[in-house]
């Protein structure tokens, strides 16, 4: 589990075939890496991975097609992603409480200046866009987010100038995709009404 709280901006260094999949070496930035151990979890840029391996201030991780399949920007060498470690569930929780498990892909519809700060508007797919909800958060690269405005599958989001320095949003343009993971609240709100709907459905039969 994370916050969506992003500690360091790393960058792929190196990428290995592994099967049918990849493995990935990842220049961490400076993200403080004590208490990390192998089998651990670190979320890049909003996908959870698995810690195999260390190298100096590098960490390997294997990606299943699967997972590669269900997000970008980790099949590049020199990407730069953004880092969290895990969340020790005893600390402060700064953004919410995000899996690490991409919900859906969305696109980079305007990414511009707006009096002090900056829009970002993104476009989410079908599959996921009824459960974003305004000034409800939403999870863009691995950054917990609050949305300000939807219009049909478009959300806009303001982010204050911090968010872009320490984040790899820096480098996003219109047209990039991006990794999206909505609020786990709405997940279970859809299981409860989709559950009740169907005891209700066979009581009436």
């Amino acid at each position: 589990m994370f916050s969506g709280i992003v500690a360091a901006v790393g960058r792929i260094e190196q990428i290995e075939p592994l099967g049918d999949g990849l493995r990935l070496t990842i220049g961490t930035g400076g993200l403080d890496l004590d208490g990390v151990a192998l089998g651990d979890s670190i979320a890049v840029s909003g996908v959870c991975l698995t810690v195999i391996a260390f190298d100096g201030d590098r960490v390997k991780f294997d990606v299943s097609r699967e997972t590669l399949n269900c997000s970008v920007g980790l099949d590049h060498a020199g990407s730069v992603v953004n880092l969290e470690k895990a969340l020790a569930l005893n600390g402060l929780i700064g953004g919410h409480l995000v899996t690490g498990h991409v919900d859906g892909i969305g696109e980079i519809m305007n990414f511009a200046p707006l009096a002090e700060s900056f829009e970002l508007v993104v476009r989410a797919p079908n599959s996921i866009a009824g459960y974003i909800a305004r000034k409800g958060s939403v999870t863009v690269n691995g950054v917990s987010l609050t949305v300000n405005e939807i219009h049909e599958r478009d959300f806009s989001i303001n982010l204050i100038p911090h968010t872009i320095t320490v984040t790899n949003f820096k480098h996003l343009k219109t047209g990039d995709r991006v990794n999206l993971e909505i609020d786990l609240i709405a997940r279970y709100v859809e299981r409860m009404l989709a559950w009740r709907e169907g005891q209700d459905a066979k009581d009436a039969g």
